[in-house]
C-alpha cells in the first residue's frame, strides 16, 4: 500500500491524504487550508473565478490526478473524517461521480452549512458510513471509529490493504464530553498497526485555560452568576459540546440561552443522530430571529419549521425590560455591532470568547474596547493534549508514526517513538 500526504504534513488544515494499491485509490479528507504559504489566514476569495488548473498551479488545490470535476475519474472513493471545513471545504471541486463517505452527523452538518454559510459543497455523491462497520472499496477495507472532537460525530479510520494497516487519527481529543471514546481506545487499542497518521494540532501551542468541557461550564456559570446584564457568547453553532457546556451553565444559574435560527436548525439536524442534544424548545432556551436567516429557512427548508421556532422567539424589547439573565450567542462578528446597538446598557458586559484565538481579529477587539465590552477567553481545545497524544501513540504502538495536521512536525521526534517525517507529495510504501 502506498501513502501520499498531498497536503497537511507540515500545517494544520487543508488535509488531503491518498492511499492506493495497484487496483484502488482513495482520498481521506479534502479540506480548505487555514493559512496561505505566508502563514497568514487563508482568504477564500482567492478561489473566485479560478479554474482547477489555476488553483493547482497556485498550490491551493493539491495536484491529484483523476479527482476533479473536469478530469476523467481515477479516484474510487473519498472519505471525510468530520465536518470542519479544513477537512471537507474543497468538496465542490471533486468529480461528482466519486462516492463521498462520512458519518451521518457530518452529512447533516455539511448539508446545512451550504444553506447558511459560504461553504457551498454542491452536488456530491454523499454516502453514510456507520462506526465499526467495514467499508470495502476495491481491495481496500476501511473501518471507522468514533472519536471525541469538537466536531460532531467525528471519525478516525483504520485502513487495511495489501496485508498492511494504516490508522488515520483524524482530529481527536481526550477531554471532551465523549472522552470515554478516547479512554476506550487507550484501554483496548488496535493491534498490528503498521503506520499511524496522527494529528498534532496542539504541539507548539500554548495550553488553553480550561482543561475540559466541565471546566468551561464552571467558568461560564461563574460569569453568569456575577453578571448584572446580558452576557455574550462567541462560539461555533456546530460545536455541539460547547453549546451543551453553555446550556448546562445557564441551567445552574437560571439564565436563558439565546440562540439564533441557524443554531436552532443545527440542533434540530444533529438530534437525528443523538436525542440527548438540547433543542430550541427546551427549558431556558429562546430563539432570536434575524431576518436573513428567517428568509433562508422559509425559502430553502420549511416555513412550518419557522413557525415552530417562533413559539420560542425573543426580541430585543423583551431582553431589555426583563430581569432575566441572558447568555446570547453571537457567532458572527459582523452581526455583533447591530446586536449591541439594539440592547440597552451593554457597557461593562462580558463577551465569552470560546473559539480558536486565531479568529479574534484586531478590528473586533478594537470594537469591543470602544463599547467597553470585556472579552474573556473561555475555551478548551478540540484537539488532544500532548500528554493524551503520547498515551494514544504508546497504546497503538505503530511500526511507524507520521505527523499530520500540525505546524510542528519536527517536535514529534522528541515526543514519540518510530517517527517518520515526510513532506507533502512524498510517496511512502507501507
Amino acid at each position: 500500500m502506498k501513502l501520499i500526504i498531498h497536503r497537511g504534513a507540515k500545517e494544520i488544515g487543508g488535509s488531503c491524504v491518498e492511499l492506493r494499491t495497484d487496483k484502488t485509490r482513495i482520498i481521506v479528507d479534502f479540506g480548505m487550508p487555514l493559512v496561505d504559504t505566508n502563514k497568514e489566514r487563508f482568504d477564500a476569495k482567492k478561489l473566485t473565478g479560478k479554474s482547477v488548473n489555476e488553483l493547482i498551479e497556485e498550490k491551493i488545490l493539491p495536484d491529484v490526478e483523476g479527482l476533479y470535476n473536469d478530469q476523467e475519474r481515477k479516484i474510487d472513493a473519498l472519505i471525510i473524517s468530520h465536518a470542519h471545513a479544513d477537512h471537507y471545504g474543497f468538496l465542490s471541486y471533486i468529480n461528482s461521480d466519486i462516492p463521498v463517505y462520512m458519518s451521518r452527523g457530518s452529512k447533516e452538518l455539511i448539508e446545512l452549512s451550504g444553506l447558511f454559510t459560504p461553504f457551498k459543497v454542491g452536488q456530491i455523491n454523499a454516502q453514510v458510513i456507520k462506526p465499526k462497520q467495514k467499508l470495502c472499496i476495491g481491495d481496500i477495507n476501511i473501518i471507522p471509529y468514533p472519536v471525541d472532537h469538537s466536531a460532531f460525530d467525528a471519525l478516525a479510520l483504520l485502513i487495511e490493504a495489501d496485508g498492511k494497516k494504516v490508522f488515520y487519527s483524524g482530529d481527536f481529543r481526550g477531554h471532551g464530553r465523549k472522552s470515554a471514546l478516547f479512554e476506550r481506545m487507550i484501554d483496548t487499542p488496535l493491534r498490528g498497526v503498521d503506520c499511524l497518521l496522527m494529528e498534532g494540532s496542539v504541539i507548539g501551542r500554548k495550553e488553553t485555560e480550561c482543561r475540559d468541557e466541565n471546566a468551561v461550564t464552571a467558568r461560564i456559570q461563574k460569569i453568569l452568576k456575577e453578571a448584572g446584564k446580558v452576557t455574550f457568547l462567541c462560539c461555533s453553532s456546530q460545536n455541539i459540546d460547547r453549546l451543551v457546556s453553555a446550556y448546562k451553565a445557564c441551567l445552574r444559574v437560571d439564565a436563558v440561552l439565546v440562540i439564533d435560527i441557524y443554531t436552532a436548525y443545527v440542533l434540530d439536524r444533529v438530534r437525528k443522530v443523538s436525542k440527548h442534544i438540547p433543542a430550541f424548545n427546551w427549558r431556558n432556551i429562546r430563539v432570536k430571529f434575524h431576518k436573513h436567516q428567517a428568509d433562508i429557512l422559509a425559502e430553502k427548508v420549511s416555513q412550518e419549521l419557522l413557525y415552530f421556532y417562533n413559539t420560542k422567539k425573543i426580541d430585543y424589547l423583551e431582553m431589555n425590560v426583563s430581569r432575566s439573565k441572558y447568555l446570547m450567542l453571537s457567532r458572527d462578528n459582523s452581526l455583533f455591532p447591530s446586536i449591541v446597538k439594539s440592547l440597552d446598557d451593554t457597557n461593562g458586559a462580558k463577551l465569552i470568547y470560546s473559539m480558536w484565538k486565531g479568529y479574534l481579529t484586531e478590528k473586533f477587539k478594537g470594537y469591543c474596547d470602544k463599547e467597553k465590552i470585556e472579552i474573556e477567553d473561555v475555551h478548551t481545545s478540540g484537539h488532544a493534549s500532548v500528554e493524551d497524544l503520547q498515551s494514544f501513540a504508546k497504546a497503538i504502538n505503530p511500526g511507524m508514526l507520521i505527523p499530520i495536521h500540525t505546524f510542528s512536525p519536527d517536535k514529534f521526534t522528541d515526543l514519540f517513538d518510530n517517527v517518520r517525517l515526510v513532506n507533502d507529495g512524498d510517496g511512502i510504501i507501507i
